[in-house]
């Protein structure tokens, strides 16, 4: 496997992570009388990819491929949980 196919790989792997972690962050930063969070962005962010990217990885391990429709739902379920969470008082 190429360097370039790695990457590519990789970044796939991570996509739905991070394009989830993107608009939990995004879209309440548009809403006219969202709360603020309870960090800074930029670490809620990060926060939020790290998670996704780590419930992928443990189902690419419980599991042994990628691509499981269950894996997918825990990756919804936590996110979701932890902006949530970010966003409460």
């Amino acid at each position: 496997m190429s360097f370039l196919a790695l990457i590519t790989h990789l970044a796939n792997f991570a996509a739905p992570a991070v394009g989830l972690a993107v608009m939990l962050w995004g879209l309440p930063r548009i809403w006219p009388k969202a709360r603020a969070g309870r960090w800074g962005a930029r670490r809620e962010l990060v926060a939020l990819c790290a998670l996704g990217v780590g419930v992928l990885l443990a189902g690419l391990i419980v599991f042994g491929r990628d691509g499981k429709m269950l894996t997918y739902a825990a990756l919804v379920l936590a996110q979701g949980s932890l902006g949530w969470w970010l966003r409460q008082r």
